[in-house]
């Protein structure tokens, strides 16, 4: 009977990786076929029958991309974009999660339940009020302008994952730093928010990709070609070279390396992060 129970458990574990080990092959398939056709030489893209492994790879595309319609422009563009939304988001969403999470003051409750219902509003609809707000401030057109409203966007999930995590730290290490004398912002910055790496990395992680890949905001705002983000200068770069199949592959591995990046870098923190509030009783 134990060996029978251990050769069902046996068969289920290889089952399961069978099942997963197909999954990742069937999503990583595409990601190779782009790296693959992105080396290839113009003339030996049709080649029949189709080769995974180029049989005589360049880097012709990459440099013909990088240099062709600013695309250089536009990724320093979408990096600097990026990165701006990431800490300034990281940081009022860490701020307000820490309030919600350690004081109790009239309409927290009605606040909080403000921020989550933020989450359930779909960012299309906000297309025409953001856009007249853009304008009335004068942020049209420009890549600061685009920053505040990427935070916005971005801000709710984050305070929203970050709280719960805030929780979870006991109460009495912020006691024991109250009767030191440190006051709410010590608290915050030497207590909770070392304590709080993993969910902080994972809300990092979230925003940069929001922030990287959004398109229909930044066409919306952005009529300047030299303020043009990466995801716009794919569209157009696809539009010009639609049937140069190897740079327009190129093009695009260009903009998913900052993502597979940042996501190979933090994958530990972010897995640390969206687990270890279920973890702790």
């Amino acid at each position: 009977m134990i060996a029978g129970s251990r050769r069902r458990r046996v068969t289920v574990a290889a089952v399961r990786y069978a099942l997963l080990i197909g999954c990742a092959l069937v999503l990583a398939l595409p990601f190779a076929f782009m790296v693959s056709t992105s080396l290839k030489p113009h003339t030996l893209l049709l080649e029949y029958p189709p080769r995974l492994i180029p049989s005589d790879p360049t880097l012709d595309n990459y440099a013909q991309a990088w240099g062709a319609n600013s695309f250089g422009r536009y990724f320093l563009n979408s990096s600097m974009v990026a990165v701006a939304t990431t800490v300034g988001t990281v940081l009022l969403a860490s701020m307000m999660a820490y309030g919600f999470a350690r004081f109790r003051f009239p309409g927290r409750g009605v606040l909080f339940a403000a921020v989550v219902v933020g989450l359930t509003i779909p960012t299309m609809l906000l297309i025409i009020p953001q856009f007249l707000l853009a304008k009335n401030l004068g942020l049209l057109n420009s890549l600061p302008g685009l920053v505040p409203f990427y935070v916005g966007t971005q801000i709710a999930f984050s305070t929203f994952l970050l709280r719960a995590f805030f929780e979870q730290i006991p109460a009495e290490l912020d006691e024991a730093m109250l009767i030191d004398g440190a006051g709410p912002w010590r608290r915050y910055w030497d207590l909770a928010v070392p304590l709080s790496k993993p969910a902080l990395a994972t809300c990092a992680i979230f925003t940069f990709l929001g922030s990287w890949d959004e398109f229909v905001w930044a066409l919306t705002v952005i009529n300047d070609v030299s303020q043009r983000t990466l995801p716009i200068g794919i569209a157009l770069f696809r539009g010009q070279h639609g049937t140069s199949w190897g740079l327009v592959f190129a093009a695009s591995v260009i903009a998913v390396v900052p993502v597979v990046i940042v996501y190979v870098v933090f994958q530990r923190q972010l897995v640390a992060g969206l687990t270890n509030g279920a973890l702790k009783s």
